[in-house]
């Protein structure tokens, strides 16, 4: 018989071990793992509560929680804060850490622990709220009050799997406007130089390297008037420590394209198991002058060395952005859940403002 346990969290470290146990034998996204849950885990959960399924002693579900205390409920971020300014980092694949094949019954049961279970003994007066952030599939059922989407976004991949059996030609499988684009901006590059990806070898290379993408990834946004994400010093800490974490067990991915001596932009990727992940990246737009794409070119590089790497996908996470409908040829939906009690004022005045909305627009 599986039983649900809810406990304040007062040592990560014990907790860490568990994670990475349970982690290895889990079907999970890098999202689920401890080198992204536990990054800066102190700090970005303050108030830290986990709910843990065990069959008689071992572990077959993790789910860790930061609690924001409010009135009249208090509410549960999955894998986050509940602090916009922590939560920037943006978790997507987001779900509860389970053991394969019992997904969807063990995410149930930690979710109504979560809300109705009793921490240390002390039961709530009311039901908890739930916040689920990148949530793949539908919200589990039976956890009581309101369940809502608050926001749903499409993660566009290239299915490298289908690339391969289709001889590997990556090419072949793009629209034409799109391989004219890439062609003509690969070509133009190659001008200076032969196309080359460089990849960081060292965690040292790779903090030197996330140092040069900065700037690059700024620019860009600041030049449409936006502040990017790195204007938070909290967001390059967070990614720095994630190199320390993550770069000696092969999932962090700092590539540099190059064209001749010039750099035409780095990515950010992470990789995990058979899948790389495009996070953040920084081009030299100032550079790039009629039909050069630095974009395009850039990830056209990274997707060339994730097929011959043997991976199955490349994965440009949320967002419906041109480029990436342009590069792949599939997508995942992820959600943005919401539980919360019928009674609950957060709820009331997300309604009004809904409604609210709607009566500008009519």
């Amino acid at each position: 018989m599986t039983r649900i346990r809810t406990s304040r969290v007062t040592d990560f470290a014990a907790l860490g071990e568990r994670w990475r146990a349970l982690e290895a034998r889990a079907a999970c996204s890098f999202f689920q793992t401890w080198t992204w849950t536990g990054c800066l885990a102190r700090e970005r959960f303050p108030d830290p509560i986990l709910v843990e399924a065990l069959d008689a002693d071992e572990t077959v579900a993790l789910a860790l929680f930061n609690r924001r205390r409010g009135f009249p409920a208090d509410r549960l971020f999955l894998g986050e804060s509940g602090d916009p300014a922590l939560d920037r980092v943006y978790i997507e694949y987001n779900d509860v850490l389970t053991v394969p094949g019992r997904e969807a019954a063990l995410a149930s049961a930690c979710l109504r622990a979560a809300r109705h279970g009793r921490i240390d003994g002390e039961r709530p007066g009311l039901p908890r709220d739930l916040v689920l952030s990148g949530m793949p599939g539908p919200i589990p059922s039976g956890l009581g009050g309101v369940a809502s989407i608050r926001e749903t976004r499409r993660a566009p991949h290239v299915d490298l799997m289908a690339v391969r059996a289709g001889g590997g030609d990556y090419l072949a499988r793009r629209s034409a406007n799109t391989r004219q684009q890439l062609r003509r901006s690969d070509r133009a590059f190659a001008a200076a130089g032969p196309l080359r990806l460089h990849r960081a070898g060292t965690v040292a290379e790779a903090h030197e390297m996330l140092d040069a993408m900065i700037p690059l990834h700024q620019a860009a946004w600041t030049a449409r008037g936006e502040p990017g994400c790195f204007a938070d010093p909290f967001f390059a800490r967070f990614h720095h420590a994630l190199i320390e974490r993550g770069m000696e067990r092969g999932e962090i991915d700092l590539l540099r394209v190059e064209a001749g001596p010039s750099c035409v932009g780095i990515l950010y990727n992470f990789a995990f198991r058979d899948h790389a992940l495009a996070y953040q990246s920084g081009f030299d737009y100032a550079a790039a002058e009629g039909p050069m794409k630095p974009g395009l070119t850039c990830h056209h590089q990274a997707i060339l060395s994730a097929l011959a790497r043997g991976m199955n996908r490349y994965d440009f996470l949320a967002g419906d952005d041109r480029y990436k409908r342009s590069l792949s040829d599939g997508d995942a939906i992820l959600n943005w859940f919401g539980v919360d009690s019928i009674w609950s004022p957060r709820r009331a005045g997300r309604c009004l403002a809904a409604w609210l909305r709607r009566r500008a627009a009519a």
